[in-house]
């Protein structure tokens, strides 16, 4: 995944006082489809979707300040499924402290944006010892991803710490995922990203839930 240029397009929208950039490939995604289910969402995609979201995964991450947007609504959807109404995906990290609220406001003013390439190191997608991804089970941990629906849209918002703990099972959706299904097509290829604290210690408000990101072909 390192070293690989991503076309995007940046926005600057102007809210009142706030100012947010926002950051979405120059090419919509073709294939894709992303759906609430009743156990958080349903996210189904073909190798270019993958990239495309292995590489805003990345940026999220590493981008405090951006807010990283796959319109994925208008793609074409999965046949094999029974869908709910589709949903676009938003990536940003804590720091902003953006209210998922204002997303509309803020799609509706993106305009044309400019054009940028970003790529991002290969270590924007670090394999993290098993000793870190046990530590989220303990109930003074509070790096999980937040998540929340609006505007037809899921927003993950998270800090560094969590999306990197996510990050390996991504990349491995657009780069191994692909080989394991052109040698076995009815290989099932996905990551589950844990949404939400976890089971033991879960929250009223954002309840623990699953983004189950199922490659296909």
């Amino acid at each position: 995944m390192g070293g690989r240029k991503w076309p995007v397009v940046v926005s600057t929208v102007q809210l009142g006082c706030h100012q947010y950039r926002v950051v979405r490939p120059a090419k919509s995604p073709r294939f894709a489809g992303l759906y609430e289910a009743s156990f958080g969402a349903q996210f189904c995609l073909d190798k270019e979707t993958a990239v495309m979201f292995a590489q805003a995964w990345g940026l999220a991450a590493r981008s405090p300040y951006t807010i990283v947007y796959l319109p994925l609504r208008r793609a074409e959807s999965p046949t094999h499924h029974v869908w709910e109404r589709p949903l676009d995906l938003v990536l940003l990290h804590h720091r902003l402290a953006f209210p998922p609220s204002r997303w509309k406001q803020v799609r509706s003013r993106l305009g044309t944006g400019r054009p940028h390439t970003v790529v991002l190191p290969g270590h924007a997608w670090p394999s993290r010892p098993i000793a870190d991804h046990r530590k989220t089970w303990h109930q003074e941990f509070r790096d999980h991803l937040r998540w929340d629906i609006a505007a037809d849209t899921l927003v993950l918002t998270g800090s560094r710490e969590a999306f990197e703990l996510q990050a390996d099972q991504v990349r491995a959706l657009a780069e191994e995922c692909p080989a394991d299904c052109a040698h076995d097509p009815a290989t099932h290829c996905c990551a589950e990203i844990g949404m939400g604290r976890n089971r033991r210690y879960t929250e009223r408000r954002r309840p623990y839930a699953e983004l189950h990101a199922e490659y296909s072909q």
